[in-house]
């Protein structure tokens, strides 16, 4: 008689809430550390290293020359070498985010799978979930939540998996006779954007919806959602995904698209990296490049408080009137310093076109010359498309867009823009996002918004980054992003409003160390600044990738209604939860670190 039964008959069901929570559990499982006497051997080690041809190797933590003596030659090269995202993204041990005060701070794995192909990763698989070890996952390394690091756990290091190949016409394995060949790209797990673009755009003259950031890693956007400066026309990156090839709990590799495993490639489209499987390689849409990309960037100084809320309020009836379509992306700040900067992106539309945009709104600006004034030189204008990220055309074109990897070895298209150079080796003191409704730009809502990021620059300046929200955006790619995990709050969203601060240190480098205090304070204003806009959007979403590690009700703030689905799928396919991460789905179960089941 099972236990249900005889509680049943005896009548003693009723009593069971009163009775302690531990008679009846499950066994607690906790996952063995190196300091553990069942930690594998290292005869078990070895036949690990065997099965995956070698690739196993004990990773070294470059911050602790620093630790130990700031001085060391090694530490002077750490220094000098630690804001180059392709020097972080090359080694095991580091994370282009060094930590979250209060939250987290990165730290090696012991051992790293570096894996050549999916079979190394199925290996590495099984041997963790043998052994029962914490496993991480890292491609690009870019979590801002530290998801792609843990102590005394095994690292699935994704970064070899980088080939990048063309499809002129695919179809997902099992669809032939449900979908039409199209345009695709198949990307290794490890591949960051720089190099999809290489060789999609530059060099083959269409487009695939990616990410911002060049270094970012296109497997771990695509998990996530995932977006770019020209989402607003083309959709999310998750939305794009074709079909992709996975290793899921049991060590199998399978693959997954509409056709096959439907319900582990729904979850796949931004349920969030390292949570369903290790992803090996994922294939996405390749789409018709425009004649034109281009670019509003200039900053408006205001006089005073008065003039710069006029100035707020005539910018958000403009962006209604004029901007809020899929020709235009990115960002605009609101700044303390009474200063609005526009870091905006155009698509499809020539200089002279995307002057005639902007020509109201400078109109306005010149009439009133007491109370503002334009800082510093403007650029407005467009380029060739094909050379967005052309590092040769743009330094022959004398554009300082982009930094480049500064060591011999270096591949020529190793570089990074310029406004990303903050994000490499910072520790973050505070970063809270809130997607915002398209109806704050309408229905006479405009000067209650205007409002709300005026009081909210008091505390800490706000972005709004509108390539975030599909609001404005084509039908074809708002029903895309609508057949994804991605929380639904995102398809009629104008802007995706990011506060957030940070700086660099790293605990126990002397003279490196981060501003503890500091960081609590500005978290502090950085949370009385996002509450001035969600007294708008009072039950808003937010991007999972650029979020507050804090983050309460992170399900439904996530993913929405979605978030019951995407449980069932871990469910299925992850039953003993082998892959956590830090406010991922079913991390619940989990202690904070990942090692103890709760």
């Amino acid at each position: 008689m099972d236990r249900r039964t005889f509680l049943k008959r005896s009548g003693l069901t009723a009593l069971v809430p009163m009775w302690p929570r531990s008679l009846f559990a499950r066994k607690a499982v906790r996952r063995r550390r190196p300091s553990d006497s069942d930690w594998p051997s290292k005869a078990a080690w070895k036949r690990l290293n065997d099965e995956i041809e070698g690739n196993l190797i004990p990773v070294e933590f470059p911050l602790e020359a620093c630790i130990q003596d700031t001085n060391s030659s090694a530490c002077k090269s750490l220094i000098a070498n630690i804001k180059n995202p392709y020097y972080v993204g090359d080694q095991p041990g580091l994370t282009q985010t060094l930590g979250w005060v209060d939250a987290w701070f990165t730290k090696p794995s012991v051992f790293a799978v570096a894996a050549r192909n999916a079979n190394h990763v199925a290996a590495a698989v099984h041997f963790a979930r043998e052994n029962n070890l914490r496993l991480v996952v890292k491609g690009g390394g870019h979590s801002y939540q530290g998801t792609s690091n843990a102590a005394d756990s095994l690292l699935i290091w994704t970064r070899h998996l980088n080939d990048v190949t063309l499809h002129k016409r695919f179809t997902p394995q099992g669809c032939n006779g449900k979908q039409l060949p199209q345009p695709a790209v198949t990307c290794g797990s490890g591949t960051i954007w720089m190099q999809a673009y290489d060789a999609v755009t530059t060099r083959g003259g269409a487009y695939v919806q990616g990410g911002g950031c060049t270094t970012v890693g296109v497997a771990g956007l695509v998990q996530s959602g995932g977006f770019g400066s020209f989402s607003k026309h083309y959709g999310t990156a998750g939305a794009g995904l074709l079909e992709a090839e996975v290793v899921t709990a049991d060590g199998k590799v399978q693959i997954a698209n509409a056709c096959t495993n439907p319900d582990l490639f729904w979850a796949l489209k931004g349920g969030g990296g390292g949570t369903f499987g290790v992803v090996t390689k994922v294939t996405l849409r390749v789409r018709e490049l425009p004649e034109f990309w281009g670019g509003a960037l200039f900053r408006v100084k205001a006089s005073s408080d008065d003039a710069f809320r006029s100035l707020l309020l005539y910018f958000v009836n403009f962006y209604s009137d004029h901007l809020f379509n899929d020709h235009w992306g990115e960002q605009a700040h609101v700044g303390g310093n009474n200063v609005l900067e526009i870091s905006m992106v155009s698509q499809a539309l020539s200089t002279e076109e995307a002057q005639k945009v902007w020509k109201p709104f400078l109109d306005w600006i010149s009439r009133s010359p007491g109370l503002y004034t334009i800082e510093p030189e403007m650029i407005l204008g467009s380029m060739p498309a094909r050379h967005w990220w052309d590092v040769e055309w743009r330094k022959q074109q004398h554009q300082d867009v982009f930094v480049s990897d500064p060591r011999p070895s270096a591949s020529p298209i190793n570089a990074w823009w310029t406004g990303d150079a903050g994000q490499v080796a910072w520790t973050i003191y505070g970063y809270e996002s809130l997607w915002l409704p398209a109806a704050l730009l309408h229905n006479n809502s405009g000067e209650r918004l205007a409002d709300a990021l005026f009081a909210g620059s008091r505390y800490n300046s706000i972005e709004l980054h509108f390539n975030k929200g599909l609001g404005g955006g084509p039908s074809d790619a708002i029903e895309a992003a609508r057949d994804t995990a991605t929380n639904p709050a995102v398809l009629d969203a104008f802007a995706l409003a990011i506060i957030a601060n940070g700086a660099g240190g790293y605990p126990g480098v002397r003279g490196h160390e981060p501003d503890i205090a500091g960081a609590r304070k500005s978290r502090d204003q950085i949370h009385r600044s996002m509450n001035e806009l969600r007294s708008l959007v009072p039950n808003g979403g937010s991007y999972l990738s650029e979020s507050n590690f804090f983050q309460e009700d992170w399900q439904y703030s996530y993913w929405g209604d979605n978030y019951a689905r995407l449980a069932s799928v871990k469910k299925r396919y992850d039953p003993s939860g082998l892959f956590f991460v830090h406010n991922g789905v079913g991390s619940e179960e989990w202690s904070a670190d990942g090692f103890t089941r709760v």
